[in-house]
């Protein structure tokens, strides 16, 4: 039986490419910062966020947050696309709670807090309005945000983010996963078996053929941290949820759904420039 985790102390794939990412995203024009939210009576005494943020912010240009989803950290999921909107747009790039470098005491697991911490974290930088593109579960907090601060966000895309899901849904059979405990099992996984049903959701082309040994670094390094609290921000999101509470935003002009049947996350990205730079 092959030892994985004395191949991983030797060498780390999933450590490298991480390391390589923050080497892209410095040379794109941007810089690691974490900023305390302890300020204020909404936010908890020991939280955190995580950003990638302008080195030097052009005043000229719009500014962008971009929201990621589930799986691996903020890099992973933009950072191949990145310099498409570092030439336009004052890029911020942050980790969510409980993803990459961010964390919170706080019990509330709901996308509205996740969306409230967002709002401090851009006020901290400077920032009083921004386009948004949330994928996935970065698209419920970003639709979150939009409702929260609406004189704050001039332009909403969502990419693979059923917002308009009710708890009934899972019951009546609508996803490929018969309860929600399974969904986070996927969507948190903790065994190669598991991340490769992870991979087949993901992606319209799934990889095939990866061996073991990739899957449990990932794992290892991207998949073992905050687990429970990531397990609790899905049960979150559709505990109770109904359309008719589904607040209404005002960017409805400026709203642009990317259907989840697009799946490819290289596919989303790129309808989001054509949203973005042509409405």
């Amino acid at each position: 039986m092959v030892d994985y985790s004395r191949l991983l102390r030797c060498f780390s794939f999933t450590a490298s490419r991480d390391w390589l990412f923050r080497q892209s995203f410095a040379n794109a024009g941007l810089r690691s910062v974490t900023t305390d939210l302890s300020h204020g009576d909404s936010i908890a005494p020991t939280t955190s966020m995580h950003c990638w943020i302008p080195k030097s912010p052009n005043r000229c240009k719009p500014n962008l947050l971009l929201v990621h989803g589930f799986g691996a950290n903020a890099m992973w999921q933009y950072g191949e696309h990145l310099r498409s909107f570092t030439g336009r747009f004052n890029v911020y790039v942050p980790d969510l709670l409980f993803f990459g470098q961010s964390s919170t005491s706080e019990p509330d697991r709901t996308e509205s807090f996740q969306a409230r911490c967002l709002m401090r974290l851009m006020e901290s930088h400077g920032v009083n309005t921004m386009n948004i593109v949330g994928i996935s579960y970065g698209g419920f907090v970003g639709y979150s945000l939009a409702a929260q601060f609406p004189e704050k966000v001039e332009k909403l895309v969502l990419c693979c983010a059923g917002v308009c899901l009710e708890e009934k849904d899972m019951e009546d059979g609508l996803f490929k996963v018969p309860n929600i405990e399974e969904a986070t099992r996927i969507l948190i996984p903790q065994t190669p078996e598991k991340l490769k049903e992870l991979i087949r959701f993901s992606f319209v082309k799934p990889i095939r053929g990866v061996p073991s040994f990739f899957l449990w670094d990932f794992i290892d390094v991207m998949c073992t941290e905050f687990v429970e609290e990531k397990r609790e921000l899905i049960r979150s999101i559709l505990k109770d949820r109904r359309l008719s509470d589904l607040p209404r935003i005002k960017q409805v002009q400026k709203l642009y759904l990317l259907a989840s049947f697009f799946s490819d996350i290289s596919f989303s990205i790129r309808c989001v420039l054509v949203f973005l730079f042509e409405f």
